[in-house]
Parts: structure tokens; sequence; C-alpha cells
């Protein structure tokens, strides 16, 4: 009876979000324009970037920021040409800054950003990942809804997928990324004033994140992680659904396992860390740990025991005796799911009679990956505690033929 109770009122509870974000969504205006702008430090992190910096840097060669804005590329370590790319567009650009970021130990995001801040001086600083190609007024609208949100820490934007015509699993990703990168974000906020940090496209008042003294170089989720301290701290995250930038998504099914094990890895070490901290579990930050225990573990277990009791319903074979038939939970999962990623392509203007055909199989397909994620997520993670390691920071490769 409890664990039935449990099932409704999570798909009760990710309903709501759903039409909250929605709501949210439909009715958002951008914040007013500002009597005076901040200045800002734009941070790109980069490693072997070669194939997409170009890009990346044309991109932000065309923003328009009507305060001081100063871009670094912070090359770590790169053994391609990113450094005689980035230089020669810092050669043309007095804005863009090409730096060299020192050898470090441990490796990883996190440190090359800590980096970059220490080379810095602004009032706020964005992150941008070193194959995002932000629209012109992506910045403005992250620093406008920043100044004018009480108690605003930064805010977060739209992160949409460039190559998302590749194939099939760069449209599941991209549709995936329209529901839980914005949707349920804009929903989270909307019912609960939280925002949640995305890795790019992201702005961050300087003061704050010296208060909490920078990044943690041992988070391989940086984003979630830093999200879960302000949070914790009483800041917020407001969220701008029109700051939108474009992303290179993972291509192959290779690179797409190595980096969501990273990011699924990044988040357990998140859990073990607010375990550890009771203040984790205090105020609003409460919901986004419950969440990160709620999506990365209790969403992966019911969806494996879904797909268990589905098997065993069609094979014929007798299921336990519950209140409410165990094949319509499933069926309801389904529904739930499916109607978050048909209302995330209505609500984006990105109907076609492609994409929902996609929708109605991806939790057949795209959703059941996660298993096996979790799976090689804990072993990874388990694995280098009884080393007494840190987990050696994996960077995503990058694909040619993105303009």
């Amino acid at each position: 009876m409890i664990i039935m109770a449990f099932f409704w009122i999570l798909l009760i509870f990710y309903s709501l979000v759903t039409i909250a974000g929605i709501w949210f969504r439909l009715t958002f205006k951008d914040s007013d324009e500002l009597d005076v702008y901040p200045s800002v430090a734009l941070l790109i992190p980069a490693h072997n970037e070669g194939i997409v910096i170009e890009h990346t840097l044309r991109a932000m060669a065309r923003l328009e920021y009507k305060g001081q804005l100063d871009i670094y590329v912070l090359d770590d370590n790169s053994k391609d040409d990113t450094a005689a790319i980035a230089m020669e567009f810092a050669s043309v650009f007095s804005r863009i800054h090409y730096i060299p970021v020192p050898p470090g130990s441990p490796s990883g995001k996190s440190r090359v950003l800590n980096y970059g801040l220490s080379i810095s001086n602004s009032e706020y600083f964005v992150v941008y990942d070193a194959d995002n190609e932000p629209e012109f007024d992506a910045l403005d609208k992250l620093v406008r809804a920043a100044e004018t949100t009480k108690d605003a820490a930064g805010a977060v934007g739209y992160v949409k997928t460039k190559n998302a015509e590749t194939n099939t699993l760069t449209r599941m990703i991209a549709l995936e990324f329209q529901v839980f990168q914005l949707l349920m974000q804009s929903g989270r906020w909307k019912l609960f004033k939280l925002g949640s940090l995305a890795g790019t496209n992201m702005l961050l008042r300087r003061s704050v994140l010296e208060e909490l003294g920078g990044y943690d170089v041992f988070a391989l989720a940086e984003d979630a992680e830093l999200t879960v301290r302000l949070t914790a701290k009483g800041y917020l995250l407001p969220v701008v659904p029109t700051s939108r930038t474009w992303e290179q998504e993972p291509e192959q099914m290779k690179t797409f396992i190595k980096q969501r094990t990273r990011w699924l890895t990044g988040n357990i070490y998140l859990l073990e860390k607010s375990l550890q901290d009771l203040s984790h579990w205090k105020g609003k930050t409460f919901f986004l740990s419950l969440q990160h225990v709620l999506t990365y573990l209790v969403f992966v277990v019911v969806l494996l025991f879904s797909d268990v009791f589905f098997v065993m319903s069609v094979a014929g074979y007798q299921l336990p005796n519950m209140d409410a038939p165990l094949l319509i939970l499933w069926f309801m999962s389904y529904i739930v799911y499916t109607s978050q990623l048909l209302s995330a392509l209505v609500v984006d203007r990105n109907v076609s009679l492609k994409n929902v055909l996609y929708i109605f199989i991806m939790y057949f397909t795209y959703a059941q990956l996660f298993i096996i994620l979790l799976v090689r997520s804990f072993s990874t993670y388990l694995w280098s505690r009884l080393r007494g390691k840190p987990i050696a920071w994996d960077k995503t490769k990058r694909f040619k033929g993105i303009g």
C-alpha cells in the first residue's frame, strides 16, 4: 500500500511540475532593460577543441552586451590547434583573450574554472562549453534576470541541440533536453522558485562564488553540486527560457555512454556529499536533494521494475496481488513520460510527425539506457572509492560538420 501511494504521488508530482513548466513558458517575459550593466567575464574551458572552437568563438564575437565583456578561452593543455585558433581570434577581437591554464590536479572543468576566476576581475561570470554557440542576446537576458531578481546568485538559460538532425540518438537527446533541461526546470521555478545550473549558458555573481569557496574540484557534475550549495545559502537561480545557446550532443552511442556515465557518477558523488551534510536537506535545498534521489536512483529502479512487470504480464505470469494492477502503473508511467515530451514539443514549437513518432518509442528505447548507465556509474564510483583515488575527468568527444 505504501509503495503504491508513493508511486502515484510521484506520477502526480511530475505531472504538476510539467503543467507549471508549460504555464511558465507560455507567460514568460524578459526582464526590463537596465540603467547600468555590470561587467562580465565569459569563461570557456577548452581541451582539444580544435574541431568546434572556431564556430564557438564566431558566436561569442556576435554577442551583444552593453556592459564590459571579456571572453577568456581557458586552454587546458590542448594538443591540437585550439591555441592557434583562439590566438587568431584574440588578435582580431579585443575582448577575446587566450589563457593557457597551468597543469594541475585533479584534472577537470572545476579546476579550470577556478583558474579562470583567479585571472579575471568582473562582477559576474558566465560559463559556456567549448562547443556552444549562444544567440546574440543570450548573455544580456541572463544579466537582466539576475539583476532584477531579489537574492539571485545568477541566472540559467536554455541549452538546445544544434546537431539534432544527425541521427536517431541526437534527435532523442534533443527531445530529452526540451523536457528535463527546460520544461521541468521551468516548472520547479514556477512552483518552488528553484533553479538548477546547467553547466553552460549559466551566469553567476563572482562575490557569491567567492563566499562559497569556489568550485569543488572533485565534483564531476560541478553544476549540480554548486546548485545545492547556492540553494542551501538561500540564493536563487532564475530560469530564463529565452536565453538560448546551441551545443553539440554525442553522435555515437559510445560517446553518449561515456558522457552520461560521468554525469551520473558526479551526481552519485553529490548524493554521498548530501548524506554527510544536513544543510543539503533544509529548506528549499531539501527538494533539490530529493530530486537527485528521485532522478538518479528511484526513477531508474521504478523503470526497471516496470519493465519486469510488463514482461511478466505479457508472458502470462501471475503478478503480485496489489491494490492496483501493476500493468496499469506501468501504463501510467509511460503516459506521464510521453506526455512530458509531447508538451515540451508543443511549447517549443517543434512539432513534426517524425518527432512525435520518436517520442512514442523513447520510453522503450532511450529511457532504458539509464538502467545501464546507473549500473555503470555506481560500479565506477565504488571502484574509485575502494582505490581511494578521484575519478579522472572524461572529456566529451566532438564531431565535425557542425556550423
